[in-house]
């Protein structure tokens, strides 16, 4: 990839203009449009202003792995505003560079696939639970809690980016999360780590991203059933399997308590909102019963955020662990192990001793 393909994946990425790009390195932006068309080439003194201006270290023009991410399919969502998607986009086709790039030291990515014998049909929303159950099953994840969804879902083969929500005028609450692929082979998840409303998106909200975007992969749906429908309810079923909601919260009835939901919440990751619609789902208590507990937390100001502490988000850990095992295997030098991370080695171990 040329330096020119490589300064029209991170100004999008840095949000700036070629005009823009051109004030911050002190270029005309008629040189930025030329090395953008690899008409003419930046000289050394003029990469590291262009590489300071993106934020970006200088070796991102020098790398040899590159990856194509296809755009993202939207399904009923609104779209993102094409400057925004272009700018997510570009985020996260360097992170991924980045990232196999590091895992060509210890022989790729893991592939992504699913089990040989999942019957990923379904032609109602209650066979949902079946695929997600049969899902577990096929990946050794039995009924428990999943601890960290996040590395599940990237030791089988599917990359999970974070994103800082944008701030536009023109989306002020853009999707949550997303779905793209990499060389059209790889899956790549894509969730928003803060947003306007708060420092940090919640755990749980994370999650349910997660494996709600993770139906869509896995879900093949039958005509007349509504796709998303269908992903939200594999998100929960995957989450807490019909057998495991029924030991917690029995068969049926009448409601549910607001602090075993707390409780529960707190035990699998999923948010009280997301166990009400379990319980509703599954037949546990009435639609009348779920729509007086929504109403309450409406009411309350408990649908933007549930009372009580809230559930850290998971951070992706693979890649900053085989970085690390290729510095102490010698395999990269420091200044490498900063290019990768994206940040200085100080700044890395400082940030993880925060968390």
């Amino acid at each position: 990839m040329s330096i020119g393909e490589r300064l029209k994946i991170a100004r999008p990425a840095a949000r700036l203009s070629q005009r823009g790009l051109a004030e911050a390195a002190g270029v005309s932006a008629m040189a930025i449009s030329k090395y953008e068309r690899d008409l003419d080439m930046p000289s050394s003194g003029v990469l590291i202003r262009l590489a300071r201006a993106l934020d970006v270290k200088t070796e991102f023009f020098l790398r040899p792995v590159t990856v194509t991410v296809s755009a993202p399919a939207y399904r009923r969502r609104t779209s993102l505003p094409r400057k925004q998607e272009r700018a997510i986009i570009a985020q996260i086709q360097e992170w991924l560079e980045r990232y196999l790039d590091v895992e060509s030291f210890f022989g790729g990515p893991p592939e992504f696939e699913l089990p040989p014998d999942l019957n990923r049909r379904v032609t109602s929303l209650d066979e949902v639970e079946r695929v997600a159950i049969e899902l577990r099953e096929g990946w050794d994840l039995g009924l428990a809690p999943i601890e960290s969804l996040v590395e599940v879902l990237e030791d089988h083969g599917i990359k999970v980016g974070l994103i800082e929500g944008h701030q536009d005028a023109d989306s002020p609450n853009p999707s949550d999360s997303l779905t793209l692929w990499a060389d059209e082979t790889m899956p790549v998840i894509v969730v928003k780590h803060t947003d306007s409303r708060s420092p940090r998106v919640p755990g749980d909200r994370q999650r349910f991203n997660l494996a709600h975007e993770l139906g869509h992969l896995v879900l093949e749906i039958a005509e007349g059933v509504d796709e998303e429908a269908a992903a939200y309810r594999f998100a929960g079923a995957f989450l807490v399997p019909e057998p495991v909601a029924r030991f917690e919260l029995g068969d049926r009835r009448q409601t549910l308590s607001l602090h075993e939901l707390h409780l529960l919440k707190h035990k699998y990751g999923l948010s009280m909102q997301a166990w009400i619609y379990r319980a509703k789902d599954l037949g546990v208590i009435s639609e009348s019963a779920a729509t007086q507990l929504f109403r309450e937390f409406r009411r309350k100001g408990w649908h933007r955020e549930e009372p009580g502490d809230q559930i850290p988000p998971e951070e992706p850990e693979r890649m900053k662990r085989l970085v690390l095992r290729a510095m102490a295997e010698d395999l990269i030098s420091r200044s490498r192990v900063a290019e990768l991370l994206g940040m200085p080695l100080a700044q890395f171990y400082q940030e993880e001793a925060e968390q």
